[in-house]
C-alpha cells in the first residue's frame, strides 16, 4: 500500500470536527446523521439552528464562532432565491481565518453546460471554492427524487397534468448522496470527484405516469415544450450522467417509501 493510501485510510478513521451548512435541510440533515454515526463531532449551521444560527449571506462573528476548531466543512446550504455566491465568499473567508483544512461542496450535474440561472450560480460557487486556497472537494449529482416528486405533485393539481416534453431526468436517492458526502468529508481533499447519477434515465412522461400510479390519481397527460436555450440544453440531456448511473434506489422505490411513511 502506498504512503498516500495509508494517509487516506488514517484520515478516514480519525474523528473530525465537521461543520455542515444547511444541516437541517433535506440533504444536510442526513449528512449530519451519517457523520455523527461515524463518530465525528458535528456542528449544524443554518439560519435558525442554535447555537450556530447564522445567515451565511451576512457572515459575521457567529460564523467565525461556528468555524472555530473545525477541521472540515460540508457546504449543503443553498437557496434558489439567490445569495449563494455571497454566502460562499463569506464561508471561504471565515474558513481561511479558522484554518479549516477541507471544504466539501455539493453541486449539480450539468452546471457547466446548462444555462439555467440556478446552475450558473452553482458553477460560480464551485469556482469560488476552487480558488479559495483551501483544500476542497466538489461532488456533482443529478436531481434528488423528492425534487422530481414535488414538481410532479404540483403539475398533478391540474385536471390535465402537463409534463416537460422531450426531457428526461435521472433522479437519485438523497440518502445515497449523503453517504457519499460523509465519506468524502472523512477523507482528504480530492478536487472534482466523479459524478453521481441515479440508476435510470427516465422521460418526464414516464415519471409522471409512475407518480400518478403511486398516488392513485387519474390525469390526462399534456406534453409541454418551452422556448429558449435552457430548455434545449435539458432536452439534449446535458444535466444527465448515464455513464455514472451509480445510484441504487429507483423513483418507484422512493414513491413506495413515501407511501409507507404516510400510512
Amino acid at each position: 500500500m502506498s504512503t498516500e493510501n495509508v494517509s487516506q485510510n488514517v484520515s478516514r478513521n480519525v474523528p473530525h470536527t465537521i461543520l455542515v451548512t444547511g444541516g437541517t435541510g433535506t440533504l444536510g440533515r442526513i449528512v449530519t446523521e451519517r457523520l455523527r454515526t461515524a463518530g465525528h463531532q458535528v456542528r449544524v449551521l443554518s439560519r435558525h439552528s442554535r447555537p450556530f444560527a447564522v445567515d451565511l449571506r451576512e457572515g459575521g462573528p457567529g460564523l467565525d464562532a461556528a468555524l472555530d476548531g473545525v477541521d472540515t466543512v460540508v457546504h449543503c446550504a443553498s437557496s434558489p432565491r439567490g445569495g449563494d455566491e455571497d454566502a460562499a465568499r463569506n464561508l471561504v473567508a471565515a474558513a481561511g481565518r479558522a484554518g479549516v483544512r477541507h471544504l466539501v461542496y455539493i453541486s449539480i450535474v450539468g452546471v457547466d453546460r446548462v444555462p439555467f440561472p440556478y446552475y450558473r450560480t452553482k458553477l460560480a460557487v464551485e469556482r469560488i471554492i476552487e480558488q479559495s486556497g483551501l483544500g476542497w472537494t466538489v461532488l456533482r449529482t443529478t436531481q434528488f427524487h423528492d425534487l422530481v416528486h414535488r414538481v410532479l405533485a404540483a403539475f398533478a393539481k391540474s385536471p390535465v397534468m402537463p409534463y416537460f416534453s422531450g426531457i428526461s431526468d435521472q433522479p437519485i436517492e438523497v440518502a445515497e448522496v449523503a453517504d457519499r458526502l460523509a465519506e468524502l468529508a472523512a477523507g482528504p481533499p480530492a478536487g472534482q470527484v466523479p459524478e453521481m447519477g441515479g440508476p435510470e434515465v427516465r422521460t418526464f412522461a414516464d415519471l409522471a405516469r409512475a407518480y400518478l400510479a403511486a398516488s392513485g390519481r387519474r390525469r390526462a397527460l399534456l406534453p409541454v415544450r418551452l422556448p429558449g436555450k435552457t430548455y434545449r440544453a435539458f432536452a439534449a440531456g446535458w444535466h444527465l450522467t448515464p455513464e455514472r448511473a451509480v445510484g441504487k434506489g429507483t423513483f418507484e422505490d422512493f414513491l413506495a417509501a413515501a407511501a409507507r411513511r404516510k400510512a
